[in-house]
């Protein structure tokens, strides 16, 4: 009988998932808050999206057309992915030429300069997103009103601000939270449409759990001791924590930008750790930084531990007690 044993050298392809696969999941993941921001916020929605990801798409293809001088990468859709996650950070109302600006600092700064994709240590759509609110907080910032909602408590302002300066935690009921009919960036006004993208990805295996839920675990955690302290009881107490979850870019950027597998930890203890990091920061920030929102700056903040949790949250290699 033949001997059907194959012996190859590395790597060894153990799945049948592509780059190209993966970031095309993540982009029909993202489908339905895509939907949601455009019947809350109408036709600007797709134009802010369609120029971000042009523009991403457009910046590295000129960089490894004309700089890197390599293989053509634009077509395993992970510059459609940053273009996407870029957009979902930003309201419907910013200018175009900012949306180009920050498609450049995501892909040529961020992504490129470090080599592309799988090289880059920090999420590029959050450096975007990070500079451009740095750099133009009046436009980013600016946030258009939806046709219909509960916002006399808000006065323009995103439920996360409007709570920031006083404002009770129930300032919007959980079906407004949900269903996303709110002042607030692309990505921030649907909770239940991400839920639905995170478990499509599920579903297909392109994340785990782990990362997603215990960022959601931290924060709730750290929500409810947070409102014990200050002596919240009643409906109140449950509330507090379950509006962090919903409201701002808890959701998107737990399911969509801390699951990065470039700039997330390499094992599932390692992915606890940075989880549990990414929800304290956030919340501390929330709750006592100068922005109303920090779940992007916390992502970076641990994306720079990634390193470190990778050299000491180690598997123990096989045949070694």
């Amino acid at each position: 009988m033949a001997n059907k044993l194959i012996v190859a050298p590395a790597p060894h392809v153990q799945s049948s998932q592509s780059t190209t696969s993966i970031m095309r999941d993540v982009v029909i993941a993202l489908m339905p808050a895509l939907v949601v921001s455009v019947v809350v916020f109408g036709w600007s929605v797709l134009c802010v999206t369609a120029i971000s990801v042009l523009a991403c798409v457009a910046f590295e293809y000129l960089i490894q057309k004309f700089v890197v001088r390599g293989p053509l990468t634009i077509c395993n859709w992970s510059a459609v992915v940053t273009g996407v996650l870029l957009a979902f950070n930003l309201p419907a109302s910013i200018p175009w030429w900012i949306v180009v600006i920050g498609a450049f600092v995501a892909i040529v700064v961020a992504k490129m300069t470090f080599g592309g994709l799988g090289k880059n240590p920090f999420n590029p759509a959050l450096v975007g997103r990070v500079f451009l609110l740095i750099a133009y907080p009046v436009q980013m910032t600016d946030f258009p009103m939806p046709a219909n909602g509960n916002f006399d408590a808000l006065s323009g302002a995103t439920p996360l601000a409007a709570v920031k300066f006083g404002a009770s935690a129930d300032v919007l009921g959980v079906q407004e939270l949900l269903l996303g009919n709110m002042p607030g960036s692309l990505g921030e006004v649907a909770a239940l449409a991400l839920l639905c993208g995170f478990v499509y990805l599920l579903w297909r295996k392109v994340i785990t759990w782990h990362i997603p839920v215990t960022i959601f675990a931290t924060m709730a955690i750290f929500a409810l001791i947070v409102a014990l302290s200050r002596g919240v009881e009643g409906n109140a107490l449950w509330q507090f924590p379950l509006f962090h979850l919903l409201a701002g870019g808890a959701m998107l950027g737990a399911i969509f930008m801390a699951t990065d597998y470039s700039t997330s930890p390499m094992t599932i203890k390692g992915g606890v750790i940075f989880a549990v990091g990414i929800g304290v920061i956030t919340m501390l920030i929330r709750l006592w930084g100068a922005y109303p929102e920090g779940m992007s700056f916390a992502i970076l903040i641990m994306n720079s531990c990634v390193p470190l949790i990778n050299k000491y949250v180690k598997p123990t290699r096989f045949g070694v007690k």
